[in-house]
């Protein structure tokens, strides 16, 4: 089995269409976040690339349907095995590109390997179901059929296993699939995806690789006529802007966007658990994660302390080099990036907040950041910071503590932490999200459970039955085994 090719080197310049590696002559430059040089030189696909992947994904995929599936469950197995073979070299994929330690590869590649194996059981449980009629001598059955092509747009943060959640489902349930991953990150979230499924035998045409930037073929990617699904997780703003070109198309929207989670720690809470919890929920994969902590609500009797603990875990926590085994908190994946962030954390301090802990950087390292005497409406807490930051906000009793994780238009995750399990089911139930975790943080996700936000944080849920229901489409088959009388 031929080893991935390096970052840094030849081997990642073609995108992949129908079952081949194709060189264009406009390219773009990656860059590792870290050594801030430039790593892969990768072809560029145009809007007429995306019309050729879309139109031999519709072919392939008529042949697709109807093949056995154990045949279907057998690649995504065989495609597991890839990525179990091929794990060192995925994990410095991911650092050399989207900037993740390995503690967050680690964490990457089990949950994707994860949903890959609930995904490889769906070819075997999605035949549909036999209904009662109300019609005497009547039969129903209400088949479950791929939708046929499933187009998906996939971010930087965490590219391989948000590829993998849309991509192996929908090829186990029968659908092709035209993957355009983040320009920051086109290897980790679709080539290697690619070469994985290459080598696991998938038919040719069933995945093609778009890389590219949003801004020249994203328009095309999500509003072409041949898809029956969209699937793109992103921020608000461009998930609006896809969401709607889907919707013109006649495609159905599955959208996880952006989050303002809220941890919530009431007076009775374990207090150290709490601050481990909030430490890496805000923390982890320097905070670019869209179920990552943005606001911390403590309640005003715990509060100084809570500060006080977050600001010495935050200030213990190795920075640097992500290849470096030891490294917590490693680069932002791009300037604008870090700059949208140190304005948010520069404003705040002049809004009135006090710098705790962090606040500064070294090229795309920034500091695990702790910021005391937020107001919710300050900038680094009611806007996505997408950061290592952590905006502590005091409250003084449970309603308001509700409200103010409430006072947002997003609704993806959140956590809340008591002794007093009941109470702690009364404040999760009244938080409007999607999830919620008690006496743990917002960063969970379990490939059996649904995942999904409400609000400006989505449309759909990934995961388990969820993702198959977004993928497939239900065809009803009436069959009248009696006579009918009609009424003239």
């Amino acid at each position: 089995m031929p080893e991935l090719p390096r970052l840094g080197g030849d081997g990642w310049e073609s995108l992949y269409l129908d079952g081949e590696w194709k060189t264009t002559a406009e390219r773009f430059t990656i860059e590792d976040p870290y050594e801030r040089e430039g790593i892969a030189s990768v072809s560029k696909a145009t809007e007429d690339t995306v019309d050729e992947a879309y139109e031999v994904a519709a072919n392939a995929q008529r042949e697709w349907e109807q093949i056995q599936p154990q045949r279907r469950a057998e690649v995504i197995q065989e495609a597991i095995g890839v990525i179990e073979e091929r794990h060192e070299e995925l994990v410095e994929l991911l650092a050399r590109e989207a900037g993740g330690t390995r503690l967050k590869a680690e964490i990457e590649l089990d949950i994707a390997t994860g949903m890959m194996e609930v995904a490889a059981g769906f070819p075997f449980d999605s035949a549909g179901q036999h209904d009662r009629s109300t019609i005497p001598g009547k039969e129903n059955v209400v088949k479950r059929e791929p939708v046929g092509v499933v187009g998906v747009i996939s971010p930087w943060n965490f590219p391989f296993h948000l590829s993998m959640r849309a991509v192996a489902p929908a090829l186990a349930l029968g659908n092709a699939v035209v993957l355009k991953p983040a320009s920051d990150t086109p290897v980790t979230g679709g080539l290697a995806l690619a070469r994985i499924f290459e080598e696991a035998g998938l038919p040719e045409g069933l995945l093609n690789v778009v890389p590219g930037r949003g801004s020249e073929i994203g328009d095309r990617v999500a509003g072409h006529e041949i898809p029956r699904v969209i699937a793109f997780t992103g921020s608000t703003p461009v998930g609006r802007g896809v969401a709607s070109q889907a919707a013109e198309a006649l495609s159905m929207p599955a959208m996880e966007l952006g989050g303002n989670n809220a941890h919530i720690v009431l007076e009775d809470a374990d207090l150290d658990q709490a601050v481990n919890a909030g430490a890496f929920g805000s923390f982890v994969h320097q905070g670019q994660v869209c179920i990552s902590i943005n606001r911390h609500l403590v309640h005003e009797s715990l509060y100084d302390d809570y500060v006080a603990a977050l600001a010495d875990k935050a200030q213990s926590l190795p920075v640097g080099d992500p290849k470096d085994g030891d490294t917590v908190v490693g680069p932002i994946i791009n300037e604008s990036q870090r700059d949208q962030m140190i304005e948010y954390i520069e404003e705040t301090v002049n809004e009135g907040a006090t710098l705790e802990a962090g606040g500064e950087f070294d090229g795309l390292v920034v500091e695990p950041t702790v910021l005391s005497g937020v107001e919710n409406d300050m900038a680094a807490a009611c806007n996505e910071h997408f950061g290592p930051v952590a905006p502590v906000i005091p409250f003084a009793d449970d309603e308001e503590a509700i409200s103010l994780a409430n006072a947002t238009e997003y609704g993806l995750s959140g956590s809340v932490h008591s002794t007093d399990r009941e109470r702690a089911e009364r404040v999760a139930d009244r938080v409007d999200t999607g999830m919620i975790h008690i006496n743990d943080q917002p960063i969970n996700d379990e490939p059996h459970i649904p995942f999904g936000g409400v609000g400006a944080s989505g449309i759909g849920r990934y995961n388990g039955e969820a993702i198959k229901e977004e993928l497939t489409t239900t065809k009803w088959i009436s069959i009248q085994r009696e006579e009918r009388e009609y009424p003239f």
